[in-house]
């Protein structure tokens, strides 16, 4: 597991994207990238390498239309992370209205029409963040991840092993880090069922590294 998770995080992000000719483009770049980045890790490197290999090797029509199945058509493979904590429940509503004002605590707002909890978003906001606590953010998510991962396993989806790499960083830290800005659950839900919702902690800018401004 590599200690620094910027890179990591974007090239994932990148890559649960919907696929299109600009990062068919970029794959050499990539691949590069890849194979060079002294903070990617050898198992990291062997998945990203893989998965951008049958990129590179396999139709653009036919990987947007596994793409398309894969993620819009099986609800169990949703990128949307609260899907699988709430389904449909009223819970979903203000679980995302909290997590996009603990963007905001961070001087960000998503540059893009994807709601909050979408994963191509979580993991770009991961990206900036340092790599502890990128971990404590990612805490809340991590039973639907490692969810995510095994329901991609089973269909062997080629997405599967990018999940189990974002995995292996979606546990909580040592107590003793108290990070500027910690996200808050109370419960774990599955299966659409849910008694507590899951919220995050009011936050303030972080001190370690300031983000980006917002807008």
């Amino acid at each position: 597991m590599s200690e620094n998770t910027m890179t990591l995080f974007k090239l994932l992000s990148a890559l649960f994207e919907y696929p299109d000719e600009p990062l068919v483009h970029a794959l050499p770049e990539l691949m590069v990238l890849i194979g060079e980045d002294p903070s990617i890790a050898a198992n990291e490197r062997e998945a990203l390498g893989a998965f951008a290999g049958w990129l590179a090797d396999t139709e653009l029509t036919e990987v947007q239309a596994r793409y398309v199945k894969t993620f819009d058509m099986t609800p169990e493979h949703a990128l949307h992370l609260t899907h699988h904590l709430f389904g449909d429940d009223r819970n979903r509503g203000p679980a995302l209205i909290d997590l996009g004002e603990y963007y905001k605590s961070y001087g960000l707002e998503p540059g893009t029409n994807e709601l909050p909890d979408y994963l191509p978003v979580v993991l770009e906001f991961a990206s900036m963040l340092e790599p502890v606590e990128a971990k404590v953010f990612l805490d809340p998510f991590a039973k639907v991840i490692a969810q995510l991962g095994a329901n991609l396993g089973a269909a062997e989806s080629p997405w599967a092993p990018l999940v189990h790499l974002i995995e292996a960083y979606s546990r909580l830290v040592p107590t003793t880090y108290v990070p500027a800005a910690q996200p808050i659950t109370d419960s774990v839900c599955h299966d659409h069922e849910c008694e507590t919702p899951v919220t995050w902690g009011a936050a303030t800018p972080p001190a370690v590294r300031p983000m980006a401004a917002a807008g």
